[in-house]
Formats: structure tokens, C-alpha cells, sequence
């Protein structure tokens, strides 16, 4: 599987620099942390608490996939019981007379395993060695004996399937739907992150607008102030023109009251202290990307995680498809072995007549009746995986339908930075003109505020439609998973 690429070593730098500086506390008075975008997202996938529970599931599902193919190894053993001392008196019923006996012993095993994970079988070598020192007052003899048996066996489940091939499987599946998941979570956050981001600079740029409107309605209240005690004008106009900047002032303050919620959130999407003091520096500079349309579908139903989820979940109804047909099944197992046993008084003469042992034993489930029990979960599994193969094929027509739209969209993005720069610009010049007349007279200040507004409205506009394009070639990367900005795959990867 092909994951999301993260951000470059230099972005990582810059991330460690502003943590430096997170940690060092709140910036001083007067001082600003500059906030790219780069760094917002390095910041916030470190700081993602959603981030970084999927990574915990991330190592969650690693290490027991780990040790799922350590169980899959050859496993050691040595048991060993170094002494054993028993004194006992038992009476013999067909004598009418008590006896006693007195045993010592020492044994170890040692045992070596191999599953087979193509049959789903286990391979077994064990070791016993034992020595035993035992008297009976019964006959009055004492026995004393060296004892080795070491032999193979070998158990294979029959007519089943294997449960330990699928066991690895589901835990591969598991990590890459965990896999899968992570770079999701991290394309929807790098999403509302930038959203966040290019709201708080959207809301710093209208108050500069709103700025720049309340400086002119400045200029025009002190034209008009002056005319009025030269007579000029009349005094309602010049009431107008208070009206008009009490008006910008009070939208300046609204604005920036805006600004600053807006930052709140940002800071609390980064995880930052509320009382951080940040300012953003975003690049809306207009430069026109190519996108082909076929590419994105192309890239989009090749690489999109969601197909893949959807594929994952196919598999995994498949497997309990499985499960459920082992339910009641006919079944056996067969066990085989073979070894030599050697045992003697003296220890270098236990296999001078070894003893050769061997074991066949099979054994077999039989189900009679169930009542029907397994025919339907049967049908409840199938009805689970044709559900789940429909499922796939609306991610895909959710996919077309996505990257379709999000095409039209950054095309009318487009179209609209050219419709928004034209429009302030006419804005502009016709606000000069009538700004001209206002000052020669021919103009009351109530029309001049019209022509004020208008050209607010387009200089918002225009930075609305900015902001929007580029919202529009994340969306596109999102969807198509291919930056047609830098002419990659926008995959992350870990």
C-alpha cells in the first residue's frame, strides 16, 4: 500500500524551532510567533489528539502482527525438576501387610516447535531425561536407572481450514486498515487545518479592508467638515459623513473581534495556549495549475484510501464467511510419532537395547444436526459480503462524482480571481472619480459612501476568490490523491 508523504526535513526543522519556542512560554508583549502553513500542520500532527491515538493504534496493531510471526518461529523449552524425595507406606490388601517405599528422582524435557503455517500443523521434538533411585520394603529390592526418550510428533488438523494462516492474515489486514486510517486523518486534518488558517488570514485581510475604508472615511469626514464651516455645505452632510465613519469604525471593531475568535480556534486546532500570541503569512498569490481531469480520476480510483478500506472489509466478511462454514463441520485430526527410548542403570548404557516407540492416532467431529443454525448464518455472512462489495462501488461513484465537481470548482475559481480583479480595479478608479466630484461639490457624501463600500466589497471579493482557488487545488488533492501543483503523488508516508 502507498501512504501520504509527509512534509520535507526543513518543514520538520521549523516545526521543532516553533516547539522550542511553545515551550520556552507565551511570547513577550509585542512579540508575534509568524505562522506558515507549513508549519500550522507540522505543529498540529504533532499536537492532534486524534493523531496521535491513531498512532498508538498504529503500534497496537505493529507489535502483535510482530508477534503473531515471532509464534511462527521455532520455540525452545527446558523444564526441569532438579529433586524429588518421596517416603510412603501403603497396605497391600492381597497380603493383609503394609509395605514402604522410598523414591528419589531428577528429570528435565526439553521440547523444540515448529508451526507449519502452509497446513496449520505442529511439529514437535521432545526430550525427557530421568534418573530414579527407588527402594520397596515389599520384595526388599532397590532399582536404580538412567531413562532417555526422545521422539518426534507430529499433529495435523484435517478437513478444516487454517486457522493460523488466517490469524496472521486479519492481523496484516488490521494494520494496514490502521495504516489506512492514520492517512486519513491526517489528509482531514490537513484540510480543516488549512480551512482554519485561511479563514483567520480571510478575517485579517477584511480588517485591513476595513482599515483602509474607515482612513478614507476619515479624509471624507475632514473634507466635509471643512466645507461645511466655509458654508459650502449644508450641516446635514456633514452628519452624513459622522454617521458614515462612526459606521467604519464600528465595523473595523467588529472585524476585529472576528479576527481574534477566529484566531482562538486556530490556536486551539494547533494546540496551542489561547494566550500565544501568532499572526499568519499566507501566500494566495494567483498561479494558474493545469488539471487533468482523466489524470484525477485516473489517480483518484487508484490511490484513494477508501477503496482500499472497502476492499479490507470485503476480505474480512470473507474470513468470517470461513469461520462461519467451520461452524458444526465435519472435521479430524491425526497425530503421528516416533522415538527411541533408552534406559539403564549405567548412564553410558542407556541405548545399548534402546526401545523404539510409535504412535498413529486419528480422530474425527462428526456433526449430526443443527437445526439449520448453520445454513443461516451462512446466508447472513454472504448477505454481509455482497453488502460490502455494493458499499465499494459507491466509494467509487462518490469518488467520480467528487473529483468531478472539485474540477468545476477550481475552473470557476479561476475564472473568478480574473472577475474579482477586474471588478476592483473599475472599483478603484471609479471611487477616485467620484471621490473628485465629492471634493469639487458635485457629490454628497452619502453617495460617496456607496462607491466606499462597492469598492470594499470587491477588494473582499477578491480575496474571497483567492482563497477559494486554493482551497479548490487542496480539494483536488484530497480527492485525487496527486498534487497537480507540484506534480506528485500526495501521499504521505510514515
Amino acid at each position: 500500500m502507498t501512504r501520504p508523504r509527509h512534509c520535507s526535513a526543513a518543514g520538520i526543522r521549523a516545526a521543532v524551532a516553533a516547539f522550542i519556542l511553545l515551550a520556552a512560554g507565551p511570547p513577550t508583549a509585542g512579540a508575534q510567533m509568524k505562522m506558515t502553513l507549513d508549519l500550522a500542520l507540522e505543529i498540529a500532527m504533532q499536537n492532534s489528539p486524534e493523531i496521535r491515538s491513531t498512532r498508538l493504534d498504529l503500534v497496537r496493531s505493529r507489535e502483535l502482527l510482530r508477534a503473531q510471526q515471532a509464534a511462527l518461529k521455532s520455540h525452545f523449552s527446558l523444564s526441569l525438576a532438579p529433586f524429588s524425595y518421596s517416603h510412603d507406606q501403603t497396605f497391600n490388601s492381597f497380603l493383609s501387610a503394609w509395605s514402604t517405599s522410598e523414591t528419589k528422582s531428577s528429570s528435565s524435557t526439553f521440547t523444540a516447535s515448529q508451526p507449519i503455517i502452509q497446513t496449520d500443523g505442529t511439529l514437535l521434538l521432545i526430550n525427557r531425561f530421568s534418573w530414579q533411585d527407588s527402594y520397596s520394603s515389599y520384595n526388599a529390592v532397590r532399582n536404580k536407572a538412567y531413562t532417555n526418550d526422545i521422539y518426534l510428533r507430529l499433529t495435523q488438523p484435517l478437513f478444516t481450514y487454517n486457522r493460523t494462516r488466517m490469524e496472521t492474515l486479519e492481523l496484516e489486514l488490521d494494520l494496514e486498515q490502521t495504516q489506512l486510517r492514520y492517512a486519513i486523518q491526517k489528509l482531514s486534518l490537513e484540510k480543516q487545518l488549512t480551512q482554519s488558517f485561511f479563514n483567520v488570514y480571510q478575517n485579517r485581510m477584511s480588517l485591513d479592508i476595513g482599515l483602509e475604508e474607515l482612513k478614507n472615511q476619515q479624509k471624507s469626514y475632514e473634507i466635509t467638515r471643512s466645507k461645511q464651516e466655509a458654508g459650502l455645505v449644508a450641516l446635514e452632510e456633514l452628519y452624513q459623513a459622522e454617521l458614515n465613519l462612526g459606521t467604519s469604525k464600528s465595523t473595523v471593531q467588529n472585524r476585529r473581534v472576528t479576527l481574534e475568535n477566529s484566531l482562538d480556534s486556530f490556536k486551539q486546532l494547533l494546540g496551542m495556549e489561547l494566550t500565544d500570541s501568532i499572526t499568519v503569512e499566507a501566500d494566495v498569490e494567483y498561479k494558474p495549475v493545469e488539471v487533468d481531469l482523466e489524470k484525477a480520476l485516473a489517480e483518484g480510483l487508484k490511490n484513494r484510501m477508501e477503496l482500499r478500506q472497502r476492499s479490507i472489509g470485503i476480505e474480512t466478511a470473507r474470513n468470517d464467511l470461513v469461520r462461519t462454514q467451520a461452524q458444526n463441520e465435519f472435521k479430524g485430526d491425526v497425530t503421528l510419532s516416533y522415538g527411541i527410548t533408552g534406559k539403564d542403570e549405567q548412564f553410558t548404557d542407556m541405548y545399548d537395547k534402546p526401545t523404539k516407540t510409535q504412535t498413529f492416532e486419528v480422530s474425527f467431529d462428526i456433526p449430526l444436526w443443527d437445526w439449520g443454525e448453520k445454513k443461516s448464518r451462512i446466508k447472513a455472512s454472504e448477505a454481509t459480503i455482497e453488502q460490502r462489495e455494493l458499499t465499494l462501488e459507491d466509494e467509487k461513484i462518490a469518488i467520480n462524482l467528487g473529483v468531478r465537481q472539485v474540477h468545476r470548482n477550481l475552473i470557476n475559481s479561476a475564472e473568478q480571481i480574473e472577475l474579482a480583479r477586474q471588478n476592483v480595479r473599475n472599483a478603484e478608479l471609479t471611487y477616485e472619480i467620484n471621490l473628485e466630484r465629492y471634493i469639487n461639490g458635485d457629490l454628497t457624501s452619502m453617495d460617496l459612501n456607496l462607491y466606499q463600500e462597492q469598492l470594499s466589497q470587491r477588494k473582499t471579493g477578491l480575496v474571497n476568490a483567492l482563497i477559494d482557488y486554493k482551497l479548490a487545488l487542496l480539494d483536488m488533492k484530497i480527492q485525487s490523491l496527486w498534487d497537480f501543483e507540484h506534480k506528485k503523488p500526495a501521499l504521505y508516508e510514515e
